[in-house]
């Protein structure tokens, strides 16, 4: 087993990833291909260079430092600035990640996106806010990226954990093999379980796979086990924001053994968009409007009256911060 793992960001504070105030741990890599990820930095296994245009005053530095002809030359930085700019710093296909150009650059324009850290260091740092965890029923959420597809180390993470005695929140796909999911989310108090679309080609279509494996987990989690699990449903206009379309995702929930413990209705936004240029990507959403979470009421409405517990944001503050 390595004794590190690729993270993004150990994000303080959060509160719309399970109860209370928490630290959500972003590990690097997953095997989904969601269009509208808000998190691209986690996709990809490897290491990746973030080129923020704002700070980048082409200056040339880079393009000196850069030994695979991988940098694009210098134009006016009022160009490169502008909002209709195509203009892109790195040449991603000849880049081999050697980051010259991160050292180079003296006014941080570029960024080594993927931080290895150790078991032992992750925990110390979540850790930190243990104060905010007892005061408010919070802890440590484990996301990405995928944590599945890191399945030795976050058992070992999810171990660790537990003797710190730390409550922890699992967020995934659950597209993994059902042994790994259950060897894992034995060692957590609450699963975070997302279901992009319950329509397996309108999710091979937004995702890049098929979902007849992650709704089997879904059963054999409610099934197989007494974990509390929060499903996590992404909404978005044209895809899975009309009622026909949630009639037949409430008749799926009713189908399994048991409820889902609640039904988070996360409404699309674009907040994103800047990660997608500073990793050189044409994010085909980036033109859709973000859906007002307002508009998202009548649907809980209606899973309330079938008897469900929903929220719209998935926020996991307010019911404990009387606590």
């Amino acid at each position: 087993m390595s004794d590190d793992v690729l993270i993004t960001d150990i994000q303080r504070y959060a509160v719309n990833d399970g109860p209370g105030i928490r630290t959500n741990v972003f590990l690097k890599g997953c095997s989904l291909k969601c269009l509208w990820c808000h998190n691209p930095e986690t996709i990809d296994h490897e290491k990746e260079i973030y080129w923020k245009r704002r700070l980048c005053v082409q200056c040339g530095a880079c393009l000196e430092a850069c030994p695979r002809e991988a940098i694009n030359a210098p134009i006016p930085p009022e160009e490169a600035k502008s909002e209709d700019s195509t203009y892109q710093k790195i040449i991603r296909e000849r880049c081999d990640l050697c980051m010259k150009c991160v050292e180079a650059c003296k006014f941080d324009a570029f960024e080594i996106v993927g931080k290895s850290m150790t078991l032992e260091g992750i925990l110390d740092e979540v850790e930190q806010d243990r104060m905010f965890y007892d005061n408010s029923g919070g802890g440590m959420t484990i996301s990405g990226g995928e944590p599945t597809a890191h399945p030795e180390f976050v058992n070992k993470l999810l171990e660790g954990a537990r003797k710190r005695g730390l409550h922890i929140c699992f967020d995934t796909s659950g597209f993994c093999k059902w042994e790994t999911l259950k060897s894992l989310i034995d060692k957590v108090d609450i699963v975070l379980y997302d279901i992009k679309h319950i329509d397996s080609a309108e999710h091979e279509r937004m995702c890049g796979v098929g979902n007849e494996l992650i709704l089997d987990n879904l059963k054999k989690l409610l099934e197989l086990t007494d974990k509390e699990v929060w499903v996590r449903m992404p909404i978005m206009e044209g895809f899975s924001a009309s009622l026909d379309y949630h009639k037949k995702v409430i008749n799926f929930f009713k189908s399994l053994s048991r409820k889902p413990t609640r039904i988070d209705l996360l409404p699309f936004h674009n907040w994103c968009e800047n990660k997608y240029d500073w990793l050189g990507i044409k994010w085909p959403l980036r033109d859709i409007q973000a859906l007002n979470p307002s508009l998202l009421e009548i649907i809980k409405d209606f899973y309330e009256a079938n008897d469900f517990v929903a929220t719209v944001g998935g926020s996991g503050f307010e019911k404990n911060k009387e606590l």
